[in-house]
């Protein structure tokens, strides 16, 4: 842990999205195969084990990390942006530079004290110009000056918030579709403080602070006595809410369901490639969008589809019925993943 995650992990920073605990910064995903190969291994073999996507413990909360793996679908514009911001700002030195962009982007809005507060740490924790044992009390110093500047900059700041801006609502739909595959894949969920909203979290003990349980009763009761919610507009996470709790409602409703099979789904047609769908139990669908920037690009879901098992089936997240071969444009019109049960 000291050598990788608290070390090379603070150094490493093609896609930081990739350095987490557990994770392997040189493997920036998997197929839909490898994909369903893993879950099938799994429930064969670890059905008990746990899955989550935030800790106490990671790098960074779940939901930077799926804004973050949004650009790697749009490294030019990444590129030219971190040159125009690299510019105006040159950072001590550029690799901890390179960082402080990623974690804004990820993050925004970051007020100016948790990324100064973060980027201290990761200083620390890299070794390379400063260490817990033996501060660089002048490299902190050239440190502390260059994000003051970066947030003294109100047109930087603008470019950066407008970037964020961009990036949040696919990483949106990454958040929705890792978080329901997470609930509903081979394995007991575990779902970290906190997370059942939007969790822009960093490192601790950025990701330990008081959690507003009061808000989230609140929302739960809106959730429960309105219509299901969009991502459009969502400050809070209303629609991440939803699915957390319609997914854990269901593993308690139908735990017979989650303890069988695992079974993949294909869609087919232009942009099925986008789609990850898998039946467990028999009884229960999930279906998730991949890759949502280049699916935007090429049209959306077109004529994709998804075949259903026999029977009819409605969608816990969205209320829709489906059944058979199923366009994929009607299974996700309101959100990027569904929820399907057989009735």
């Amino acid at each position: 842990a000291k050598g990788v995650e608290d070390t090379a992990f603070y150094r490493y920073h093609r896609l930081v999205a990739l350095n987490e605990v557990g994770g392997d910064p040189a493997q920036f995903g998997l197929s839909v195969e490898q994909f369903h190969a893993t879950a099938t291994a799994r429930r064969r073999d670890w059905p008990q084990a746990m899955t989550t996507l935030s800790t106490h413990d990671t790098k960074r909360s779940e939901d930077v990390r799926a804004r973050l793996v949004v650009l790697a679908e749009m490294p030019g514009d990444w590129a030219e942006a971190v040159r125009a911001w690299s510019a105006r700002q040159p950072a001590p030195d550029a690799n901890l530079g390179y960082l402080t962009w990623q974690t804004l982007v990820g993050a925004w809005p970051l007020p100016a004290g948790r990324a100064g507060a973060y980027l201290h740490k990761a200083a620390r924790e890299a070794k390379q110009h400063t260490t817990w044992a033996d501060p660089d009390e002048a490299y902190e110093a050239a440190l502390a000056d260059f994000l003051a500047a970066v947030y003294a900059d109100a047109a930087l700041l603008a470019d950066i918030a407008a970037f964020a801006g961009r990036i949040t609502p696919p990483g949106r739909s990454n958040s929705l579709s890792q978080k329901l595959v997470q609930l509903t894949m081979p394995g007991i969920p575990d779902v970290y403080q906190g997370s059942e909203l939007w969790d822009l979290s960093l490192v601790d003990p950025d990701n330990r602070r008081p959690v507003d349980f009061a808000l989230r009763r609140d929302l739960l009761a809106r959730l429960d006595a309105d219509r299901p919610p969009s991502t459009a507009d969502d400050r809070h996470g209303l629609a991440k809410l939803h699915v957390v709790a319609q997914a854990l409602r269901l593993r308690a409703d139908r735990p017979e369901a989650f303890a069988g099979s695992y079974d993949p789904l294909a869609a087919t047609g232009p942009g099925g490639d986008h789609a990850l769908a898998f039946a467990r139990g028999g009884d229960v669908v999930t279906v998730a969008t991949r890759l949502p920037v280049g699916l935007r690009r090429r049209g959306g879901w077109q004529d994709a589809t998804l075949g259903l098992p026999p029977g009819t089936w409605v969608d816990r997240l969205g209320g829709g019925e489906h059944a058979g071969s199923t366009p994929l444009t009607r299974v996700l019109a309101g959100l990027p993943v569904a929820l399907l049960i057989r009735t």
